[in-house]
């Protein structure tokens, strides 16, 4: 045990994109029992070749880029779907609004009649008209996860 930990004393080792990879070696393993390419297993050995000349490398700061670029892309293509949830689990109190304006999302409550309502953005005091009806708080989300109330 102690000679595997001088071997990766200087090693970059594991981090999301390892995580990523292996699951799509795997799936790519499985993929290749069922579908039969003849091409299918060199993709798969690049794939798993690839990971794991990550994991031993010495040039830390190559890898932390890479890492920080699919973590860049994973949070874009998951954010719409982090919006769903959020939506859909609020979906009986809030109503979530954009500002067209300045982009700003607006949590705003849900209206206990129907009606049409006008509210201002408190960021660019842009006019919206939204079925809203209780004087309540507004809440603007922003992308760092910082939450202001305005009245």
């Amino acid at each position: 045990m102690n000679k595997l930990y001088r071997f990766m004393y200087e090693r970059y080792g594991i981090d999301e994109l390892y995580y990523f990879n292996i699951y799509l070696y795997f799936l790519l393993v499985i993929g290749n029992l069922f579908l039969r390419i003849p091409y299918f297993f060199f993709v798969e050995l690049t794939v798993f070749i690839f990971t794991f000349y990550r994991v031993f490398s010495k040039n830390k700061r190559q890898r932390k880029k890479e890492n920080d670029w699919y973590l860049k892309r994973k949070e874009t293509f998951l954010k719409p779907f982090q919006n769903m949830k959020r939506n859909w689990k609020d979906r009986n109190d809030f109503v979530y609004k954009k500002c067209h304006k300045c982009r700003t999302t607006l949590r705003l409550p849900l209206p206990s009649k129907r009606g049409l309502n006008h509210v201002i953005c408190p960021k660019c005091k842009n006019k919206l008209n939204v079925f809203c009806f209780r004087k309540e708080k507004i809440e603007i989300i922003k992308a760092n996860g910082e939450k202001r109330y305005y009245y």
